[in-house]
């Protein structure tokens, strides 16, 4: 299904984002130039024509919101790989950016995205209330509750607590967005316990659970019914399959590493840091079915335990050839550990449209 394409089911309406748009917009020279000449402008606080790494930091924050980041400033993880980014575009240094330069970089990210997306599609769901209502009404509900009441220890806990645990465990296959959201917390779930007036009694009971879930489980899908939540679903695998395919054809292995090695900065006899290794990896990422840095922590759990086995954060230098040998090793050890050990991640993360409304570079993509 191309994104932007819309399929009308029982719980309303899905959308599957694979990058097609993004790609759309790349390829078309004209459209991508005029979507660029606009960003720079905004960007291009001063009018000279370039922009400083002050003028650029709207532009790296939006690129760290699209790859999944949180804000800078809350993860030194993540801080880094803004940071990578914004060397991306300054190439290091302390530098002012052409309007050409920014298009092959911001260019380069979008292509990127663009591939994440075909690989591992978004699904964006609109919870409205009528699968849960559906859940409530089945003949599975009350055994499936009464599972998850089992698995419920809660010490001194009341009804509310057991009630509000229970709901935590239903997922969006259940009609349930996201109950750690705290928008979904404050505007669903609390009022429907407030209007239900649910009794405080200890200890709790499976039949007073059960009878008083289904009355808040009834509130809450009217509540979505009335306000509809919209979730981004993904699910991944990474088995390192994505990695095997890259090093088993090795004339595309040598071009994406060249591509990728040929940004990085190199000292007066052409010599790279060990440190750019993990820069290098998450441009590879998308070639290699991994992704991006600090987005999934397993696997930058697996990178750090490759990159220290290997020796990678000495920071010494090296020459080119030696650097895409150690990157060759680097991504084998993760294979290695990938196929041994598969990471399997799924996320439900509820749309704010007021957080979209604020991303700027990249706002025109959702038009």
């Amino acid at each position: 299904m191309e994104e932007g394409s819309k399929t009308v089911t029982k719980s309303g309406e899905v959308e599957v984002m694979d990058g097609s748009d993004i790609m759309e917009l790349v390829e078309n020279d004209k459209v991508f130039s005029n979507f660029v000449d606009h960003k720079f402008r905004d960007l291009d606080r001063d009018c000279d024509g370039h922009l400083s790494v002050k003028e650029l930091q709207p532009a790296v924050a939006d690129i760290g919101a699209a790859l999944g980041l949180p804000p800078q400033g809350t993860s030194v993880d993540s801080d880094h790989i803004y940071a990578e980014v914004l060397s991306e575009f300054t190439h290091g240094k302390n530098r002012k950016v052409s309007k050409t330069e920014f298009k092959k970089v911001l260019s380069d990210f979008l292509i990127g995205m663009a591939a994440g997306l075909k690989r591992d599609p978004i699904v964006i769901l609109r919870i409205d209330g009528e699968d849960l209502l559906e859940f409530i009404e089945s003949p599975s509900f009350e055994p499936e509750m009464a599972s998850i009441f089992s698995e419920i220890n809660i010490p001194n806990g009341s009804l509310t607590d057991y009630i509000n645990k229970a709901f935590e465990k239903l997922t969006v296959d259940k009609g349930m967005p996201p109950v750690l959201d705290s928008w979904v917390t404050s505007n669903i779930i609390t009022p429907a316990l407030q209007s239900c007036g649910v009794a405080q009694e200890q200890p709790v009971s499976q039949e007073g659970f059960l009878v008083e879930f289904k009355k808040v489980a009834e509130t809450v899908a009217q509540r979505l019914k009335e306000q509809p939540v919209i979730v981004a679903h993904s699910e991944n695998t990474f088995d390192g399959s994505g990695i095997r395919r890259l090093l088993s054809n090795k004339f595309e292995l040598e071009k994406t590493l060249d591509s990728a090695v040929k940004t990085m900065p190199k000292d007066q006899n052409g010599k790279i840091s060990k440190d750019c290794v993990r820069l290098v990896l998450d441009l590879l990422a998308s070639a290699a079915g991994l992704p991006p840095l600090g987005a999934v922590h397993q696997m930058d759990e697996v990178i750090g335990e490759s990159c220290k086995m290997l020796e990678l954060d000495d920071g010494k230098l090296v020459k080119e050839e030696e650097f895409k040998k150690i990157l060759t090793e680097l991504l084998g050890s993760i294979m290695l550990q990938l196929e041994g050990n598969p990471i399997s991640v799924s996320t439900n993360s509820v749309v704010h449209e007021p957080l979209a409304s604020a991303s700027t570079l990249l706002q025109p993509l959702s038009m």
